[in-house]
């Protein structure tokens, strides 16, 4: 049985759910929180040695991969963190303001 509550702007704050509580696991899909980023990644494509350090240190999953190939980030999700940025050796990643 799901406890999923769907907040409106029109909920009383009694009716959400207590902080940090998971009501329905692997809900993350179902919450673009991408506009939380002030910083974001810009992706080189040209740079890009398809290495997958910044997949493989991306807390959201944000990084986009075809066929073993990363083909861009998916800023639905990207909160701005700046670990792929970091991480990446070859300056595929730079971090720069969200405008």
């Amino acid at each position: 049985m799901s406890k999923r509550m769907n907040i409106t702007p029109d909920s009383k704050w009694k009716e959400y759910p207590i902080g940090g509580e998971v009501l329905d696991a692997g809900n993350a899909a179902d919450f673009k929180t991408g506009d939380w980023r002030s910083m974001k990644p810009v992706w080189h494509e040209d740079k890009c040695k398809h290495c997958m350090f910044c997949w493989a240190v991306c807390p959201d999953m944000s990084i986009k991969v075809e066929n073993g190939k990363m083909v861009g980030i998916d800023f639905d999700f990207c909160k701005g963190c700046g670990v792929c940025t970091a991480q990446c050796k070859f300056g595929a990643l730079d971090f720069v303001l969200e405008e």
